[in-house]
């Protein structure tokens, strides 16, 4: 029997949930899970390393790296082949400090900004 997956911490849900080609002639439409997305987000949107990104997530490095390379594959046949992407579902959770983490966004010399449980007690957005 196998192991159940565990759910993948992620810290918003995107506020565009789909994209469609300029000319829809194609039907095809590929699905995005919000734990690919989140890797997708953190690594090449704001520059995380893998093993940051899966501190973040709180799973393992190797994971991100699987659920990475299947959202960068998905992400080619999208722009490649002028399919529909959506995002949806997966195995996640919500970060229950989401809102109030700042991210890459905190240059406080005592915050690592990585980890929304880990914020410094100076940041204003804790």
């Amino acid at each position: 029997m196998a192991r159940p997956a565990k759910k993948r911490r992620i810290c918003e849900i995107p506020q565009m949930r789909g994209f469609v080609p300029v000319n829809p002639q194609k039907t095809e439409n590929i699905e995005m899970t919000l734990d690919e997305y989140e890797t997708i987000r953190l690594i090449d949107h704001l520059g995380y390393s893998q093993e940051e990104c899966a501190e973040q997530m709180n799973v393992a490095r190797t994971t991100v790296q699987a659920i990475y390379d299947g959202a960068r594959k998905k992400l080619a046949d999208v722009v490649v082949n002028g399919k529909g992407l959506s995002i949806q579902g997966g195995v996640y959770e919500l970060c229950p400090k989401a809102a109030s983490c700042p991210g890459k966004n905190c240059h406080h010399n005592d915050c690592d900004g990585r980890r929304c449980d880990t914020c410094c007690s100076g940041c204003t957005n804790v």
